[in-house]
């Protein structure tokens, strides 16, 4: 039996892409237990996110995609706990804009497993937001976390540079819509959702 649980934290900064900057509020969110967890994503504030992972080992940061406001506090968090950064080979054009000093630690694969606190999380490559972006799948737990392919409303933006709608619609009807219904999704940004509810709003 797995003790495993979701824990979840709000950190705000500045996303920047394409010569514009947005204030945004970033999710940031750990899954593991009282020995050891995985952080999905670290953006902007490296210090709440220690201080939530509060001593514990820190198995990976895992990156969701490689936009500067869920990897901006990555190095610092790396730096301060000794985890490795995992990042999806295809994002590191958008990680390198970010970090053109630092290289992640390690690369992301469609169908690779994670192992933190007796539970299991599985990397879905779902690229459109960006060509390496992820969501990190944990079937026992019941809980997808989509970064920012799939949102309360529909799929991620794809206005920018380095996305595509029509390849993140087809991201998330073949690696999301499959898994059950009432999965929950915690997303990048915003209220969490599931995959039952975002069905509808998924178009060709």
């Amino acid at each position: 039996m797995s003790d495993a649980r979701v824990e979840h934290l709000t950190t705000s900064g500045v996303f920047t892409l394409d010569g514009g900057s947005w204030d945004v509020d970033n999710n940031v969110w750990l899954v593991g237990d009282d020995e050891e967890v995985v952080v999905i994503d670290a953006p902007h504030d490296a210090g709440a996110i220690t201080a939530a992972v509060d001593g514990r080992r820190v198995v990976a940061v895992l990156c969701t995609h490689g936009h500067n406001d869920h990897v901006n506090a990555a190095p610092a968090v790396a730096d301060a706990t000794g985890a490795p950064i995992l990042l999806h080979p295809e994002d590191r054009v958008l990680w390198d804009m970010t970090h053109p000093d630092r290289a992640p630690d390690g690369d992301l694969a469609d169908g690779q497993s994670v192992r933190v606190g007796g539970t299991e999380l599985t990397v879905l490559h779902t690229p459109g937001h960006a060509p390496g972006a992820v969501c990190v799948y944990a079937p026992e737990l019941g809980v997808l976390f989509s970064g920012d392919t799939l949102f309360q409303g529909g799929p991620g933006a794809t206005g920018r540079s380095y996305s595509d709608f029509p390849t993140i619609v087809d991201s998330i009807r073949r690696k999301l819509l499959t898994l059950p219904a009432d999965t929950v999704v915690n997303t990048g940004h915003g209220d969490s959702t599931t995959i039952g509810a975002e069905a509808p709003n998924i178009r060709e």
